[in-house]
């Protein structure tokens, strides 16, 4: 049987050569690739979800089953069904990290930057793709652990709804939280370039930091704990002000955190881009 062969002139025609070099956008469909296609990322999200909305879930219910003495007026609902993203933003955190420090360890970090080797367009696309990512499973996560936690309430006529004032923003806040945390985290991840280092950091600095603040003076407490990247974060997912707080506004709180995780991408950049691979 004869066979058909075709001439390297053909080839050429067919396949022409590529020009240029990648740019942003590609980066950002290598960087979606890499964290969809990693296994540990849709266990990490399973965990953040099954444990923030059961956490959130367990404080509702210990509310309805003791609704004695818990005021409508200053009972805040909402942050109620919220309270598992205390422990959510500690599992959003750790996954931060892996989305940099993994190529570190395994050594993939130099065949990625063979490929782009701008440095910043790598270390940008990561944290684009990554905080797309964080905001999307986070708002699932905030939008179920706040029907259910209303869900649970509702037979005490506890329970708040999506139209009441602040409760909309307070619920998608959570889900800005979460990725503040996570950027926060990557940022660590990229100055350390460790897993284990920058995820002990970003646990101390979100929760080991904040219980420390709890064993200073009273008087202290009021000007240091709203400083507390955790503490003032939360605040974007309270719908009332707790009476005698000294703790900022939503979104001044928020702006507190935004600027850790900004600091810490900062740094992570200038690591990212004067460091060898």
């Amino acid at each position: 049987m004869a066979t058909t062969q075709i001439a390297p002139a053909a080839c050429q025609r067919l396949l022409p050569p590529q020009t240029g070099r990648a740019g942003f956008g590609d980066a950002l469909r290598s960087e979606f690739t890499k964290i969809k296609s990693t296994r540990s990322t849709y266990w990490t999200m399973l965990a953040l979800i099954v444990v923030s909305v059961g956490i959130g879930a367990l404080a509702c219910a210990g509310t309805a089953s003791h609704p004695q003495g818990v005021s409508p007026t200053n009972f805040d609902a909402t942050q109620q069904s919220l309270a598992g993203l205390y422990v959510g933003q500690l599992v959003i955190a750790a996954l931060g990290a892996l989305t940099i420090t993994s190529e570190y360890s395994t050594g993939m970090i130099r065949t990625s930057l063979s490929v782009q080797p701008r440095r910043g367009v790598v270390f940008a696309a990561k944290a684009v793709v990554f905080a797309a990512v964080t905001l999307v499973i986070g708002l699932i996560t905030s939008f179920a652990s706040f029907f259910v936690g209303q869900a649970i309430l509702s037979s005490h006529h506890l329970s708040a709804t999506l139209g009441e004032p602040n409760v909309l923003r307070a619920v998608i806040g959570g889900a800005l939280f979460l990725t503040a945390c996570g950027m926060l985290a990557y940022g660590l991840g990229a100055v350390l370039r460790h897993t284990a280092a920058a995820i002990t950091a970003a646990i101390g600095l979100l929760f080991v930091l904040t219980v420390l603040v709890q064993f200073l003076p009273q008087s202290w407490q009021n000007n240091v704990d709203k400083w507390m990247p955790a503490l003032a974060g939360s605040q974007i997912w309270a719908t009332k002000v707790t009476p005698g707080s000294h703790q900022f506004p939503a979104w001044g709180g928020f702006a507190v955190l935004a600027g850790y995780a900004a600091v810490a991408i900062i740094a992570g950049l200038v690591c990212f881009r004067t460091r060898d691979a």
